[in-house]
């Protein structure tokens, strides 16, 4: 991956394609916005919410291509949140951006957003499929916070 600002297309499992756009490292927003010919249109993106912002390992054979860059405005330029949850004690959660704040929290409070992980490109394919299709995400599901 090149840099914060980059559009990226996604080849899907089914054939069709999703879209991302790298934002401050590590971070990745993908958009909602599906086509089933490859496209490059970055107004269509950029009039477009994220689905959900992820950290991501992109690794050689991924075949996600660059489609262009542009510098980063709006949401896509806004800190990502994320929180973490002690595998002890499912109390015991950190809300924190990416510009270095954080705080302690209730899981309550994590409700909506993303554990912070890394994911890989396969997995965050089959969960842009999932949720164009208006599939559950196992992925998804097991990353949500714990409530009890």
């Amino acid at each position: 991956m090149t840099g914060p600002g980059t559009y990226l297309r996604i080849p899907l499992p089914d054939g069709s394609y999703g879209y991302g756009r790298e934002l401050t490292e590590p971070y990745t927003g993908f958009y909602d916005y599906r086509t089933t010919e490859p496209t490059g249109d970055l107004d269509a993106l950029d009039a477009t919410k994220f689905l959900f912002v992820q950290s991501v390992r992109v690794r050689p054979g991924d075949q996600w291509e660059e489609i262009g860059r542009r510098p980063l405005e709006g949401e896509a330029a806004r800190p990502v949140v994320r929180f973490v949850q002690s595998a002890g004690d499912f109390r015991e959660c950190v809300i924190y951006d990416s510009e270095g704040l954080e705080r302690p929290a209730t899981p309550e409070e994590c409700v909506g957003l993303e554990r912070a992980a890394v994911w890989d490109a396969r997995h965050i394919g089959g969960r842009l499929l999932d949720t164009f299709l208006g599939l559950p995400n196992e992925d998804e599901l097991n990353a949500r916070v714990r409530l009890e």
